[in-house]
């Protein structure tokens, strides 16, 4: 199904369930699951078989309809309860990525909407709703491109971190889309995308979906980037984020507040890429971020064939770190692109 779409998820009518590519076997096997029960769906979150705000977000509002589609309940109030308490479930697999949390009151004002007119009647505006975010993620995505490859037009080279590309989204991506439209309109472009510890998306997964796009790549370590920087290998940083607060901080994957900080240095723009829903205005700065952490063995035995680090020593595994809005260049949304004192909320 996705291989038809070229989605990386997608909602199936036909069995009522969430579809999605498991990104924890990419770049060696390409293998799509088809989810259809809470337990499944809150699993593959956590455990990053989807992953990438956009795609976290639009993978919710399928879920909550796909769970209220299989839903036993006939009684209005008792089914509005089942809906709410998977909305909790599914809201506390990634408490970062506020995609989550917006998707979620996106399909409770679905739901709400049509309360008064019985089980059915919610049933299909739930589903109609996800195919809206789902539709919608795909031209935000799009426009994030357009716009950001007019800013960066006469750029050529550039640095990404983790994975926003089509994979963190459902087709086009957010850091990586204006670098997609560059090709398009005929640019050369090459990207040098860090490896990003300890799961390693952009040894994995950026490399994969860029090779597979015909563009130039190069993976480096984490740690090799000031080298890059300095030696004026890239003309620009671009990265995603999971929640942006509405002073301009902004989360993203672990290792993005240390690439600011050189770009700063360097003297290079450094662009978040990410749709206008990220940036959450109840958030008044990164300090009220909470930051997920996970699992020590990520650290010291995944990717192994043998532990690397004594076995008695701790990890710390902080999945995100916040970069101050003070070294942000510009975010470059579907809305236009912002300084961050430019974010506002119009809503």
């Amino acid at each position: 199904m996705l291989e038809k779409t070229g989605r990386t998820v997608d909602y199936c009518r036909e069995d009522n369930s969430l579809v999605i590519l498991d990104q924890t076997l990419l770049p060696n096997t390409v293998r799509e699951l088809h989810l259809k029960n809470a337990d499944e769906i809150v699993e593959a979150i956590k455990s990053l078989r989807l992953r990438g705000a956009p795609c976290i977000g639009v993978s919710a509002a399928i879920a909550l309809s796909v769970l209220a589609n299989d839903s036993k309940q006939t009684e209005p109030e008792a089914f509005k309860r089942e809906f709410l308490k998977n909305c909790e479930i599914i809201t506390s697999a990634r408490p970062t990525a506020v995609n989550l949390f917006w998707a979620a009151e996106e399909m409770k004002k679905a739901f709400d909407s049509c309360f008064e007119k019985g089980v059915d009647a919610v049933k299909a505006e739930l589903a109609k709703r996800a195919e809206e975010i789902l539709e919608d993620d795909i031209a935000r995505c799009r426009s994030i491109g357009r716009h950001g490859a007019e800013l960066l037009k006469g750029k050529h080279s550039f640095l990404t971190h983790c994975n926003a590309g089509r994979l963190a989204c459902v087709k086009y991506g957010t850091a990586l889309a204006p670098v997609y439209f560059l090709k398009e309109q005929g640019e050369e472009v090459r990207v040098y995308a860090d490896e990003t510890r300890p799961l390693l998306q952009g040894a994995r997964l950026t490399a994969y979906e860029l090779t597979e796009a015909g563009i130039d790549t190069t993976v480096i370590c984490d740690n090799m980037a000031s080298y890059v920087m300095k030696n004026g290998l890239v003309d620009a940083v671009i990265t995603g984020a999971d929640r942006i607060a509405a002073n301009g901080d902004a989360a993203n994957k672990i290792g993005t507040s240390s690439l600011a900080v050189l770009a700063k240095y360097y003297k290079l723009p450094f662009y978040i890429c990410a749709p206008f829903s990220t940036v959450d205005f109840n958030c008044e700065s990164g300090e009220s971020i909470k930051i997920e952490m996970r699992d020590e063995a990520e650290i010291s035995e995944k990717w192994y064939s043998q532990r690397m680090t004594p076995k008695n020593v701790k990890c710390l595994n902080p999945a995100f770190d916040v970069t101050d809005a003070s070294l942000i260049t510009a975010f470059i949304t579907e809305r236009g692109v912002f300084a961050p004192s430019e974010l506002k909320n119009e809503e």
